[in-house]
Order: structure tokens, then sequence, then C-alpha cells
């Protein structure tokens, strides 16, 4: 070979590694472009799994997703339902479909949660003029430095649900929070008098000190155990180891429903636009000492919409039974009772001495409500605890169901959604289609 062949083949071989070098510094350089639309979930339209489930609801149509979290969220308006997704070892990412068809929705960007990363971000949804927002939080330190309570906060990310627009809002935070949005505020607590709300639409954080939340005078009992337990629209909803009332807005003496003793209403829970309150009824009373009312008010004015007796003390207020509505808002369920608010009727699933109560978990616009007997509470009988049950709430008649069917967790947009875990361990969430009724 000749001095001229042998320097052309170099030029060559340099040329070529030249080449190579350039697209491998093409592929990896800079930071790549996150994809408007990344790839779809995992999302059968069959689904493939086949649950026992109520005679209701159509397995053969509707959509399954694996790998998510345990909660979801929904937004009536939109028709979509919200889940978390993992997108790495310390990453998630806020995913939406369309809860009738199982079409994907809009996407959120990943982030990292300030809780460890083998838990799940929580989720909930919020409503404020009509406008319905998704939001995630978590709770933890700043940093891998940061010193104790001093710098831990409450992270919350509020997404738009109708479109996917997100606001990151951190609110400084010592001890573990107690989150929700049943108001249209996102309220955080400590379980006790000190508050904050976040503004959904504007991220903006308002707190009230223990020493301003309006009480009533005269009520002595409302200085004991005080606890902020929600926001309205008229203000923050608190209690106290009796009586409650809304800051700068109405009083529970001043509502209390006929028969009952004024100062003895206690708050159990919470729903947008109404909360479920326990009544002792006045002495005298022939059932005074066996019973208790429950009664549904409504938030904005405290005028009591609906109630029913219950015997005692088998509810205990403090933790049982959480407020679930129907997807057009008609239907409350709350452990063993529910509540038609346009008829003003209300129900307490339970034997006359007060055993084997019904436990709720969902109800459609139907006025169909699901559950268990003898389960140790909802999530027990969502996890195949007691003996299911379902309940046309037009007749108040549980009729009993195969001891093998999974109960729907909620339902919205002609579908009854179903949590499932699989062998591996994954968890599921499943839409079967409701079916029409003739």
């Amino acid at each position: 070979m000749t001095k001229r062949q042998k320097i052309v083949r170099l030029s060559l071989v340099a040329g070529i590694l030249i080449l190579a070098m350039l697209l491998i510094l093409a592929s990896c350089g800079g930071a790549k472009k996150v994809d408007a639309k990344p790839r779809k979930p995992v999302v059968s339209t069959g689904p493939e799994t086949q649950l026992n489930v109520p005679a209701g609801y159509d397995t053969g149509h509707g959509w399954e997703i694996e790998d998510v979290s345990p909660q979801y969220a929904v937004a009536s308006a939109t028709g979509l339902v919200a889940y978390l997704a993992r997108t790495d070892q310390s990453r998630y990412q806020l995913r939406t479909l369309n809860s009738a068809t199982g079409k994907a929705g809009w996407w959120g960007q990943a982030w990292r949660p300030l809780a460890p990363v083998d838990r799940y971000p929580r989720l909930l949804s919020v409503t404020k003029d009509d406008k319905q927002y998704f939001v995630t939080w978590s709770y933890g330190r700043l940093g891998e430095f940061a010193v104790a309570s001093a710098d831990t906060l409450v992270s919350l990310d509020i997404y738009d649900a109708a479109t996917g627009e997100q606001r990151r809002v951190e609110v400084p935070w010592t001890d573990a929070p107690n989150i929700s949005g049943t108001g249209p505020g996102i309220l955080i607590s400590d379980g006790k008098a000190v508050s904050a709300v976040v503004d959904p639409a504007t991220g903006e954080v308002s707190r009230t000190a223990p020493g301003s939340l309006g009480y009533p005078k005269g009520c002595p009992n409302c200085k004991k155990l005080t606890e902020v337990r929600g926001v309205t629209p008229n203000g923050l909803l608190v209690s106290g180891a009796k009586e409650f009332w809304v800051r700068g807005g109405w009083f529970s003496r001043k509502v209390a429903p006929k028969g009952t003793e004024p100062t003895s209403g206690v708050p159990a829970s919470l729903t947008a636009g109404h909360v479920l309150a326990k009544w002792q009824k006045k002495k005298g009373q022939k059932d005074a000492a066996t019973h208790d009312l429950w009664v549904v008010h409504a938030l904005d004015t405290g005028k009591a919409v609906a109630q029913v007796r219950c015997r005692k003390p088998a509810i205990s207020s403090s933790a049982e039974p959480q407020l679930l509505p129907s997807p057009d808002g008609r239907y409350l369920v709350a452990g063993r009772l529910a509540f038609d608010l346009d008829e003003k009727t209300g129900y307490c699933f339970e034997e006359p001495d007060g055993t084997r109560p019904l436990t709720l978990t969902s109800v459609a616009d139907t006025g169909v409500a699901y559950g268990a007997t003898s389960a140790r509470n909802a999530t027990d009988a969502l996890a195949g605890g007691g003996n299911p049950v379902q309940v046309d709430l037009a007749t108040g008649e549980p009729d009993p169901l195969a001891l093998n069917v999974r109960l729907p967790s909620g339902d919205t947009n002609g579908v009854g959604l179903f949590r499932w875990t699989d062998g591996k361990d994954r968890p599921h969430l499943i839409a079967y289609t409701r079916r029409t009724q003739n």
C-alpha cells in the first residue's frame, strides 16, 4: 500500500469516527422535551379482569388500569377520573382518563413528593364556584439536612380538572396535617384549632388564629376541644366539646332540630354543601336514653335537610360515619346511614337492638346503594369483609348479594369503580358500565 493510500484510508476512518461521535452527541446532549402526550397507561377496554360484582354492572364493558394509586378522585363536571402513577423510583405523575370510555385525558408533570418514596402522595378533589380541581399533597422536610419541624411543610399541587393547568403551593407546617377538600377551599389543620386554607383558584393561603375563631357567646363548651372541621362558602366550620358554628355565620344552637337538646350538636362529617351532625334527644322522650338523631344540615344556612334516629352509642361521631354523595348530590350515605335530600328522608340500617349494622360504601344517581353487614368499616367492606348487600333508597329495603361479590367504591358517569389487587400485589382500578334500567 502506497503512502498516499494509507493517508486516504486513515482520513476515511477518522471521518467515520467523527460522524459516529456526532450522532451520539446528538442523541444524548441537551434536555429532552417532555411529550405533551406521554405513552398511554396500561388500559384495557374489556376489561380483562372479571370480578364478581352486583348485577347492576356489566363486566363485559368498561376499562381497567393497573399499577396505580389506591386513591382516585372524580370530577363529575368534566367526566374525568384522576389517579397517580409512579414514573420512576421517586417521582409520580397525576393522570386522568374519561370515566365513561377509559380514554386517556391530560397528564401533569412528574414530580418528587416530600413523603417517603414507598408511599403514594395523597389525592383529593375540591370545588369552588362550580369549578373543579384535583389536588395532590405530601408532607415532609425540605431537604436531607432539614432540622426537625422547623423545615417541614405541606406541598400541594393543584390542577384545573378541565385543563390540567398546574399550580404548586407550599405551606410551612410543624405537625402532621389533616387535609380535606370538602369546601370551596383546601383545609389544612392540626386536628385542633390551628388551620390554614388554600384557595384552589389563586393559591392564596389564609390563616385564622385559634383565638379568632368567632366563639359564640354563652357557649362554654365551644372553647373546649375546639377543632376546625371544614370550609364553607361563608367561613370556617368549627366545633367544641359540644355545639358547632360557622365563623361569622350560623350557630348550631340556633338551628337545633325539633325534639333535640339545643346544646348537644356534634358534627361528624362534611361533604360539599352539607354537614352531618349527631344530636341528643330531649330528656323525657321515650327513646332519649337509647337513640340519637342524625341530621344533615345545609352548610350555607345550617338548616336541617334530612334526619333519622339511630340507636346509641353504636356510632362514634369522631371516626364514623363519613359522608359519601352520589354523583348528582341527591343521595348521601354514611356508614349505616343513608339520606335522600330531594325527598328529605333518612334511613338507619341496623337491627332494633343496634346489632348487625350495614356499612354503605357508595351510592349511584339511581338511588341504589351498596355495602355490607357485619363489616368493621367501609375499608373492610370494600376488601370483602362482612356480607354484601344492595339497597334501593326508594324503598329502604336491603337485598343480600352473593358472599363473593365485590362492592363498588364509587359510581360516576354511568360506571361503577372497583379497586382490586392482583397476585403480584399490583393495585388495579376497574370500571364496569352500569346497566340501564328498564
